[in-house]
């Protein structure tokens, strides 16, 4: 049986780098990644799942908060993802947010971001890495830690945006030491999960390829279940294999 189709989005400025890794994770993971991106043609329709991948900061526009002078932006891209969130909801697409995507999640979703995450939680670690120096604490009765048990998890940072207001629909899957959300999920299918770190750099942890490969499982399941899925039998299988 075919691949299923995983679209990817991408920023213009790192994607070039960025895509190949998450296209691996993909990959192992059973599926296979098409790339999007702001300027480039991208339909929910013609996947099975999306990935909102990192890079760029959220303009806050989309949910009324205030610019800071380091922000990155791009607005085409906020638009592209944005739509995106709202296309795949609509159409049973499983969707995983990584860290720009997970915040896009949110916002999407009606929520939205604290600016300078580390300036409201100032007792979270304020760390800047892809090596796993973080600690997370991932809730129980979560579809998280379904996926990842509930160990304190080790995971790498680069934002500095956060998860304010939760958007509808969503609850808390992790929290860092200092407070600050670390990850979000949908509570009814379809599959949408966001996290703050970036577990595409990762791939060599068991659990974090657990994210993608509950992605392309519930992918699999939307497709060959004509959009019905079975979050319980989707996580299960998620977490059949190690790798």
């Amino acid at each position: 049986m075919s691949r299923p189709v995983i679209g990817v989005t991408t920023s213009n400025r790192s994607g070039w780098r960025i895509f190949p890794l998450v296209a691996f994770n993909i990959w192992l993971a059973g599926g296979r990644a098409v790339r999007w991106g702001a300027g480039r043609a991208a339909d929910v329709k013609t996947v099975d799942g999306i990935i909102i991948g990192g890079g760029d900061d959220i303009s806050p526009d989309l949910y009324g908060g205030q610019i800071v002078a380091s922000a990155r932006l791009d607005p085409d891209r906020d638009a592209l993802e944005r739509g995106l969130v709202d296309d795949a909801l609509a159409h049973d697409t499983p969707v995983l947010g990584i860290c720009r995507g997970s915040q896009m999640l949110n916002v999407a979703l009606g929520g939205s971001l604290h600016q300078d995450g580390y300036g409201v939680y100032e007792r979270s670690d304020f760390v800047r890495t892809i090596l796993p120096k973080k600690t997370v604490l991932i809730e129980t009765g979560t579809r998280l830690a379904q996926l990842s048990g509930t160990d304190p998890m080790r995971v790498n940072a680069l934002h500095t945006q956060a998860v304010d207001r939760l958007g509808d629909e969503l609850r808390i899957a992790a929290r860092d030491q200092g407070g600050m959300v670390q990850a979000i999920e949908r509570l009814t299918d379809p599959f949408a999960i966001g996290v703050q770190w970036h577990p595409e750099h990762l791939f060599y942890a068991h659990r974090q390829r657990a994210l993608f490969r509950a992605l392309v499982c519930a992918a699999a399941a939307r497709r060959d279940n004509s959009g019905q899925i079975d979050a319980v039998t989707a996580d299960r299988a998620a977490n059949s294999t190690d790798g």
